[in-house]
């Protein structure tokens, strides 16, 4: 529950650590902020306090223009502690809903309609579809403001299948026609940048740092500000650069994909992959319980997320029990023997098929780790693959380490604890007594600082 005067206290402060933890909602103008809205403040007893824009605009406020709440961190701790809640709100956000029916959303969770509808409606006060609408307007208004893409394409973009529902959908959740947010005309581009912003501390050397160790030539690339990568997202592929800008609390995401309806879920996905969502003050909280007084805790820092479960886990095997640098090696000669080219001397990492039928001849390492690559694989391609790494142990050659490593990186799940991994058991040696159950349900965090002593 939020605490009135905790809320209050820091929207007259403006206090950014508050950004995305909560929103204003304001009685007389029907309009709900963020706590850090340039405007003047309204009267105590004309606000209205909110854990989410969904819950805001569920209230009958619309978002406001001047600070854009479409722009804001997101916070999960509003997603709830329940799991299946969590899974179904992130398949959404991936445009579960765009691309199937809800009983197809059930059938992946294992649930009935009945259940989801329940728990979206005890922890969120709205349904799932409602949940899914909201957010594809709220990405339509981001991209209005930020882009230079024609409205036909935004709503191709935010997963609308006909311009008449766009502006439907839109003029209802936003309170105005699409078009009044383009007060001047700009030149198309093909190519999309968006500010994606963070709640700070964002430790974003140490993440640049862990990042270029691994970095595969022709399929990544970065220097001292930015990250980028080629990517595949269902039939759609393209790249992405993300540009850290610290003055603006974010970073600078320019993104090119050869079909735009695959733009709001790749967004989610780069916001999960460089883990923009994290509250790090909340979890360093929780880990200082964890860890020794003297601890050099690396404030803000982040979980440096992988393109996708599938390529976390290969990249998994090909690390098992070597040293960064080899495996690094491993996974280069992967990419170039299997990835597919891209148009500018670029790889996309290879596809479960490709590797499958692959005798995988060209890695120097023992048979039996071929053997459970092309396993890995071939589950991948007859969909045997839980989306949950930690249940693929059941897979031959796949144990707790690799499992654990891919949900990690692969989901940038915040609770894996890789107590069996090389690097954390000799920091624990040098430590003395750490208790990792005080840090649930924040362990990959815990991980992770262990990781960088």
């Amino acid at each position: 529950m939020l605490d009135p005067e905790r809320c209050r206290v820091a929207r007259l402060s403006r206090d950014a650590r508050f950004d995305g933890r909560f929103f204003v909602g304001v009685v007389t103008t029907g309009i709900y902020c963020r706590p850090i809205c340039p405007s003047r403040p309204p009267r105590d007893d004309n606000v209205r306090y909110f854990p989410s824009a969904v819950a805001a605009a569920q209230a009958g406020f619309r978002p406001c223009l001047r600070c854009r709440p479409d722009s804001a961190p997101e916070s999960p701790a509003w997603h709830g502690n329940h799991t299946t809640l969590h899974r179904a709100v992130r398949l959404i956000d991936e445009g579960a809903l765009n691309q199937a029916s809800l009983g197809a959303l059930c059938d992946r969770l294992g649930i009935g309609e009945r259940y989801l509808r329940l728990l979206f409606q005890q922890h969120l006060g709205i349904s799932p579809k409602a949940y899914a609408l909201h957010r594809q307007c709220l990405f339509a208004k981001q991209l209005l403001h930020q882009s230079t893409l024609p409205i036909a394409d935004i709503a191709h973009a935010s997963g609308f299948t006909s311009l008449r529902r766009f502006n439907d959908a839109f003029r209802r959740h936003v309170g105005q026609a699409p078009r009044t947010l383009r007060r001047t005309p700009r030149a198309p581009s093909q190519d999309v940048t968006l500010m994606l912003a963070y709640r700070r501390p964002y430790a974003w050397e140490w993440l640049r740092d862990f990042l270029a160790a691994r970095r595969i030539d022709r399929l990544e690339w970065g220097d001292e500000h930015r990250y980028g990568r080629h990517i595949q997202w269902g039939s759609a592929s393209g790249h992405f650069t993300a540009v850290h800008v610290p003055e603006r609390h974010g970073f600078r995401v320019t993104l090119s994909l050869d079909d735009l309806g695959a733009l709001l879920p790749v967004v989610r996905h780069i916001r999960r992959v460089l883990d923009l969502d994290a509250d790090t003050a909340l979890i360093e909280a929780q880990l200082r319980q964890a860890l020794p007084a003297t601890f050099p805790l690396v404030e803000g820092l982040r979980l440096p997320g992988m393109w996708t479960p599938f390529e976390a886990g290969v990249r998994a095997v090909l690390g098992q029990q070597v040293s960064i640098s080899a495996a690094r090696g491993h996974v280069t000669r992967l990419v170039e023997a299997l990835g597919e080219p891209t148009g500018d001397d670029g790889r996309q990492f290879p596809t479960a098929a490709r590797i499958a039928a692959s005798d995988l001849a060209f890695l120097r390492m023992p048979q039996a780790r071929r053997d459970c690559l092309r396993g890995l694989a071939q589950a991948a391609c007859d969909r045997r693959l839980d989306d949950d790494p930690r249940q693929w142990t059941a897979l031959k050659g796949i144990g707790p380490w690799s499992a654990g490593y891919a949900a990690l990186r692969g989901t940038s799940h915040p609770d894996i604890w890789l107590g069996g991994d090389l690097g954390v058991k000799r920091a624990l040696s040098s430590l003395g007594t750490v208790e990792p159950a005080h840090a649930t349900p924040w362990r990959s965090y815990l991980t992770l600082q262990l990781w960088s002593l």
